[in-house]
């Protein structure tokens, strides 16, 4: 798999060289930026959803542990990169997957990415297996991705889900959600319940249904005061429910 990193070291030449060593002996490294300091690299983490930070313990006005006490509900691992060997102890006391001394071993560097690798890999197969749809067994129940694991819904509380490319905006009395899955999967998800395809884009919660409109299709109101037009292909499905 494929690990998005940054490096966070102050001296150039150490951000060189351990660029070139991922370069040419850790392929599955994507590098998406350096930082000389804990406020360079804070902004990086910001702006990434990172898997791996190679960061230097000292660094001008502050140290890696300053850094890494910034960052909340950390889900990135952490290699770190010190030619101070006595930083061991609170490296791992700080979760680091791998602790590489200068001048950096090839060999070490390696064995620290695949480490990484495993260790990412692990928790991509446990969140597939979590982030599946539970519906058949937790009654009433699915599940949604979030970044530092998910959160289960009651499916009485969604109204209709819409599609948006890969995306599916799950629509509630009051609010929404926009989650990286797609509607299809939703419809999957949500097949043992009262929801139904009224249209390409909209999967809708027929328990929410108020009013139907007639037309070529035609159109739905639902709970929340949307309206929402029915396919003229699905119209018949639709109706099946009212009968």
């Amino acid at each position: 798999m494929k690990l998005k990193a940054i490096i966070v070291e102050d001296e150039q030449i150490g951000r060189e060289i351990l660029q070139n060593y991922i370069g040419k002996y850790c392929p599955n490294v994507q590098l998406l930026g350096e930082a000389s300091n804990i406020e360079e690299a804070y902004k990086l983490i910001e702006k990434y959803e990172l898997d791996l930070v190679f960061l230097d313990v000292e660094m001008p006005f502050g140290n890696a542990f300053d850094l890494l006490e910034k960052v909340e509900n950390r889900t990135f691992e952490t290699v770190f990169v010190t030619a101070y060997d006595h930083y061991a102890i609170e490296a791992l006391n700080n979760h680091a997957s791998y602790y590489l001394l200068k001048p950096i071993s090839i060999d070490e560097l390696i064995k620290a990415v695949n480490i990484v690798t495993e260790i990412k890999e692990r928790e991509n197969d446990l969140e597939h297996k979590i982030l599946a749809p539970k519906v058949n067994f937790v009654v009433g129940k699915i599940t949604i991705p979030q970044q530092d694991g998910f959160e289960v819904l009651d499916v009485n509380d969604i109204v209709f889900c819409k599609a948006d490319d890969n995306y599916t905006e799950i629509h509630f009395a009051n609010s929404k959600k926009l989650v990286s899955k797609t509607l299809k999967h939703f419809e999957d998800a949500l097949k043992e319940y009262s929801f139904v395809r009224i249209h390409k884009s909209y999967l809708v919660n027929i328990n929410a249904v108020t009013k139907y409109k007639k037309g070529k299709g035609g159109s739905v109101l639902v709970s929340n005061g949307k309206e929402i037009l029915v396919s003229s292909s699905k119209k018949a499905n639709l109706l099946s429910y009212f009968k």
